[in-house]
């Protein structure tokens, strides 16, 4: 599996309705893509949950490389950086996805970035935050929860959707899901 994420910060006082608008008529789209776990289609604004931007920033779970070159590769893709120029893509490998059978019920998600030490023991890593991973799932109200690192600037990823916005703190990115696209079952 691997997990991506692009974000677009937009300008303090651009109308976010814009793309209030633009997840409502373009989210369904993706509904049912091949390979793909989940697309939720995040934004934040400026000062809320304290966000610093405005930004729009889905993330994808794919279950299949293939499924991420094959949205990136596609008309979908190329409209959006029509509009909104070429994002870096940020991947990650995933170590542990859990997804609870109420997930479309997500209104909420958030997003840790963590760096890790050089040299640190990534066996004992991966352990922790599988198993926190599903914790977040089993008891802590994630309605999902993936742990997943990259091996280029040694971070690590902690995404989670959620009901209800959790207490958070000022590393932690928070946004709203407006449109949350899943496999077909």
């Amino acid at each position: 599996m691997i997990a991506m994420q692009y974000a677009f910060t937009l300008p303090a006082d651009y109308d976010m309705s814009i793309i209030d608008r633009r997840i409502r008529d373009k989210g369904p789209l993706l509904d049912g893509f091949p390979n793909l776990g989940f697309k939720a289609y995040l934004s934040a604004r400026k000062g809320e949950f304290g966000s610093r931007d405005n930004l729009y920033a889905p993330f994808y779970l794919w279950q299949k490389p293939e499924g991420a070159s094959d949205f990136l590769c596609g008309p979908g893709f190329e409209a959006l950086t029509s509009a909104f120029g070429w994002p870096q893509v940020r991947t990650w490998i995933v170590w542990q996805a859990e997804i609870s059978s109420d997930i479309a019920s997500a209104r909420f998600a958030t997003r840790d970035i963590l760096r890790m030490e050089p040299y640190a023991l990534l066996a004992d890593i991966r352990r922790a935050e599988s198993a926190e991973a599903a914790a977040d799932v089993a008891t802590a109200g994630a309605l999902a929860s993936v742990s997943a690192f990259e091996p280029t600037n040694w971070t690590r990823v902690r995404f989670r959707l959620w009901r209800e916005i959790p207490e958070i703190d000022e590393q932690t990115q928070a946004y709203r899901v407006g449109h949350l696209s899943l496999a077909r079952s």
